[in-house]
């Protein structure tokens, strides 16, 4: 449900203009990219990785090989929305209610929002019988200079 939740809150941001104008400033915040010779084998790489998790049993199909599947699928998205969370950050909105000096409720909602290009799939593998696992990483100055260009 908290997936869900967050995949339609990231779905309904892409489209907004906050989102565009967040990437913007995100984009005029990184440092001035360093020219390098031979950019696929970086010495100044900085990996940050990102795992990814979701439940076999849970996944719609009708056979548990269609289950494994979307479990894959599913963990892959979920790497990906927390590698988005690492390098952009995440947005958390909080309300606190207070009526006659007594604390009546407090809530929050958490959403990621954003673009990572040259991420690659470190390991995809099951976990115990009822859960997959995807491990993904990028190089934030490759990241980086995929922004500038």
């Amino acid at each position: 449900m908290r997936l869900l939740f967050v995949v339609i809150v990231a779905a309904l941001l892409s489209g907004c203009e906050t989102a565009w104008v967040t990437a913007n400033e995100v984009v005029d915040k990184l440092p001035a990219p360093t020219v390098e010779n031979d950019t696929s084998k970086s010495s100044s790489a900085e990996w940050v990785q990102a795992t990814g998790y979701a439940p076999i049993s849970l996944q719609p199909g009708a056979t548990r090989q269609q289950k494994v599947v979307m479990a894959m699928r599913a963990s892959k998205l979920r790497a990906y929305q927390e590698l988005v969370g690492v390098v952009h950050g995440q947005y958390i909105f909080g309300t606190t209610t207070v009526q006659d000096m007594v604390m009546q409720r407090d809530s929050f909602k958490a959403a990621v929002a954003g673009f990572v290009r040259g991420a690659r799939v470190v390991k995809t593998y099951p976990i115990q019988d009822d859960t997959y696992a995807t491990i993904l990483e990028v190089d934030m100055s490759q990241l980086q200079r995929a922004w500038i260009n």
